[in-house]
């Protein structure tokens, strides 16, 4: 893979960040709200969580695999977070599930924005009061800067901060059917 090509898909997967914040605001407000989107949610909330879920884990192994970004030690951490989202997603869709995933997911997906925000702190020059728990790739060390704050970590938080809203939407939608 070439750099304009590495280039081409960071400032894509920044500007398809801030589409994804407009979405997790607009669903979080709907959510207290009018629930307009409640019966959209209760029908397609998990196949999208799956779909983005599955989404996020390519590109994370694209990013590693195809262009050869080593992940650090909160990377690492973050994909822990994510990854077994998937499998407990397409469980959730084979089972018809809409009460026991969600709340894992919350959970998942609450650990792994906590972790993203903290790392994308120490990306953009914050002093660490958490050690990098790995011996390999730096933590500081920026792979992704477009439009001067978006990072990696950055992008992260806002994948788990909508699941978290799609997840919590899940949950007050399921008991109404």
């Amino acid at each position: 893979m070439t750099v304009e090509a590495l280039a081409q898909l960071n400032n894509t997967l920044a500007t398809a960040g801030f589409f994804a914040i407009g979405i997790t605001a607009i669903l979080a407000i709907d959510l207290y709200r009018t629930r307009t989107f409640a019966s959209i949610v209760r029908r397609w909330g998990i196949a999208l969580a799956f779909l983005v879920t599955a989404v996020a884990t390519v590109l994370t192994l694209v990013y590693s695999e195809l262009f050869g970004i080593l992940p650090c030690g909160f990377c690492w951490l973050e994909r822990m977070a994510l990854y077994p989202q998937l499998l407990l997603i397409g469980g959730a869709v084979y089972l018809r599930d809409r009460v026991l995933m969600p709340r894992y997911g919350i959970i998942l997906s609450g650990t792994g924005l906590l972790i993203s925000l903290y790392h994308h702190y120490i990306q953009m020059g914050g002093s660490q009061f958490i050690a990098c728990p790995s011996a390999g790739a730096d933590c500081a060390k920026r792979f992704m800067f477009e439009y001067g704050f978006v990072t990696f970590p950055l992008l992260s938080a806002v994948l788990f901060a909508f699941l978290i809203v799609l997840y919590v939407y899940i949950l007050k939608t399921s008991t109404q059917d």
